[in-house]
């Protein structure tokens, strides 16, 4: 519908009209995210309830989508965007995530343990990035694969230190819990109780919200919270990488010898980047350890942790930001499908699996019924499906590889010739315009009113 003539006139709401237009696919977005969890119950309540629920990613697994996924763009913002491959990002990652569990147990010298959350989360921040000049500044005097092994080799490093340091625990191997944290993991506003709400999985109590004939589960309030904080970061990288200097990373990633050449000081920048980066993954990994309350070193260190960004950007597309994020959540969603039993002992009945499901729904008579000489359909399902979802994973990023290199979103962007946000409303446009063409004068006449 067309805004009124008058109303088009009012100072701020044309240009609010042009922005909202030309972002229509980004509020959409966040619309649709902001109802999810809503619609998710809706739709696993409905009569078909138990095979959306097989495809649909529970609500739990979208808070790790979204912390995982701040990782992942964090990766990407500087793999993606300088064309460097951070294979020791995982480093930034368990910094911000162990200086949480750090502070929150009180073993951080003039920081108590009831400090807030979002201070120990910014402190984490802070850390990683000194620690990503440490290593940048030796790190960028190399390039391509050596770059890769060098920061590779820097997080190795920590990540062996990190296990044999008796200061975390009593068994660092094993990681480290939270033992007291009076004020618990809130994210919001430090000192303003009313816009504080605490996040936690399921393992833990969380906090539950109600306000009118809206009522909140724990997870729930999770999901809102870490998603507002991962909204946030996505907001200021996207609008660094279109500042002057986001526009000189994709310089040095298309042609750094170029870019020195007229002038910029690659080197200053492609280390700003990588602090940059670094800020972020802390970020979510100190979301990640106030959602688990624990961390070890193989879930935060680890080289593999910075493997399962390497698959998100590829899985969602290299250079897009927000692709490592759609990376993510098909990965999740992906494994959540296979699984034995998706989202473990929490998990509704109707939530499970693929193997699971097909177990009850096929029926004993189904599942003995003969295939070929002896072999039961049973058989096929445990055979083909049960504890192959790494396999089917690994099929699944040959793929891609091959037939969608691009990624996910990096594909429709080239098949739209331009950004997703901008280009599919104009993609839109122009289809409605091509039918509206085609309808009756009269109707045109209405639909111009």
């Amino acid at each position: 519908m067309a805004i009124s003539p008058a109303l088009d006139t009012v100072p701020g709401v044309s240009a609010l009209r042009r922005y909202l237009r030309n972002r229509a696919v980004f509020v959409v977005v966040v619309v649709l995210l902001g109802t999810y969890p809503g619609l998710h119950h809706l739709l696993v309540s409905s009569p078909v309830g138990t095979e959306l629920a097989l495809v649909l990613p529970r609500v739990e697994t979208m808070v790790s989508v979204f912390y995982f996924g701040l990782f992942a763009m964090s990766f990407d913002f500087i793999s993606g965007y300088t064309g460097y491959l951070s294979f020791g990002h995982a480093a930034f990652f368990g910094t911000g995530a162990y200086t949480v569990i750090l502070v929150a147990n009180g073993k951080i010298p003039f920081l108590a343990s009831s400090t807030p959350f979002m201070l120990s989360l910014l402190l984490g921040a802070v850390l990683a990035m000194v620690l990503a000049v440490l290593i940048g500044a030796v790190s960028f005097r190399l390039s391509g694969v050596y770059f890769a092994m060098i920061t590779l080799g820097f997080a190795q490093v920590l990540y062996v230190f990190i296990r044999n340091w008796d200061f975390l625990s009593s068994n660092p191997r094993d990681g480290m819990s939270v033992l007291e944290h009076p004020s618990g993991f809130e994210v919001g506003v430090p000192g303003i109780d009313a816009l504080n709400l605490q996040i936690a999985s399921a393992d833990f109590v969380g906090e539950t919200l109600s306000v009118g004939w809206i009522h909140l589960s724990a997870a729930e309030v999770s999901y809102y919270m870490v998603g507002v904080v991962v909204l946030a970061c996505y907001l200021a990288m996207r609008r660094a990488l279109r500042s002057p200097f986001g526009r000189t990373m994709v310089a040095i990633r298309e042609n750094e010898e170029r870019a020195r050449a007229i002038g910029y000081d690659t080197f200053r920048y492609k280390l700003g980047a990588f602090t940059v980066s670094a800020f972020f993954a802390a970020v979510a990994g100190g979301l990640f350890a106030g959602y688990a309350r624990s961390v070890t070193p193989e879930n935060t260190f680890f080289f593999l942790v910075s493997g399962d960004a390497l698959l998100a950007a590829i899985l969602g597309g290299f250079g897009t930001l927000v692709g490592p994020l759609v990376g993510r959540l098909f990965h999740e969603s992906f494994s959540e499908f296979l699984s034995d039993q998706a989202g473990g002992p929490h998990v509704d009945a109707g939530q499970l699996g693929l193997l699971p499901y097909l177990r009850r729904t096929l029926g004993e008579s189904t599942l003995a019924t003969e295939l070929y000489n002896g072999f039961t359909v049973g058989e096929f399902v445990e055979v083909f499906i049960n504890g192959h979802e790494s396999l089917y994973l690994g099929v699944l990023f040959v793929v891609f590889v091959f037939y969608v290199p691009n990624g996910l979103v990096g594909s429709v962007r080239d098949r739209l010739g331009g950004p997703v946000v901008t280009a599919l409303p104009a993609a839109v446009r122009r289809l409605w315009g091509r039918y509206t063409t085609e309808l009756p004068p009269t109707l045109r006449r209405l639909w111009g009113r």
